[in-house]
């Protein structure tokens, strides 16, 4: 599984609140947009931004369960994009 339910925990708890969840050479990582425009994370794939996870979750108040749903549903998502 790419997406885990602690990126998705991570990615809730950034003080960013425009902060990420990207997908670059195999690996999730959580960055901030001055970042994404860096070298470094050319070619990351943006899996879902922290307000449209909060959207999706109700935020602090969403529970593990939840959470874990979530998580899976994006590391279906980006499955299906390879075909």
């Amino acid at each position: 599984m790419a997406i885990s339910v602690d990126d998705v925990k991570q990615l809730l708890q950034h003080d960013d609140p425009e902060a990420r969840l990207v997908l670059i050479e195999g690996r999730t990582e959580i960055i901030t947009p001055r970042e994404a425009g860096s070298e470094k994370y050319r070619g990351a794939l943006q899996v879902i931004s922290r307000d449209d996870l909060i959207k999706r979750t109700g935020g602090a108040e969403a529970s593990d369960h939840d959470l874990a749903e979530q998580a899976a549903l994006l590391d279906s998502t980006i499955s299906e994009l390879g075909g």
